[in-house]
C-alpha cells in the first residue's frame, strides 16, 4: 500500500508516471522514480530471495545497499540490490532465483 497523503501537514505525495514491470512474471504497476523494493513492497511482497545454504527467506532490511539482502535478478542479470535499483517500464524481476556471486 502505497501513502497519499502523510498528514494534512503536508502536500500529498507526487508520483512518476505509471510503469509495469513483472515480478516472477507476474504483471504489477510501480512509479517511475520508485525502487524495486519499494514496488515490490507496496505490492506486498515481502521476500525476494531464499539463502542457498538454510533457505531462509530475504527482503529488505537496510534499505539503503549495504547489507545485500534484497538481492533479485533483472532482466537476467544476477545479483541486483532492489533497494537500489529505479524501476523501468517492462522490466523483468526475479525473486528466489540461485546463483553464485
Amino acid at each position: 500500500m502505497r501513502i497519499e497523503k502523510a498528514t494534512n501537514l503536508l502536500p500529498p505525495v507526487k508520483r512518476g508516471k505509471a510503469v509495469e514491470i513483472y515480478v516472477d512474471g507476474n504483471p504489477l504497476i510501480a512509479y517511475e522514480g520508485e525502487t524495486i523494493a519499494a514496488a515490490m513492497l507496496a505490492a506486498g511482497l515481502r521476500v525476494f530471495r531464499h539463502t542457498p545454504k538454510t533457505n531462509s527467506p530475504r527482503g529488505i532490511y537496510c534499505g539503503m545497499g549495504v547489507c545485500f539482502e534484497c538481492l533479485v535478478t533483472v532482466d537476467h542479470v544476477n545479483a541486483v540490490r532492489a533497494c537500489m535499483t529505479q524501476v523501468y517500464e517492462g522490466m523483468h524481476v526475479e525473486t528466489r532465483a540461485e546463483w553464485s556471486l
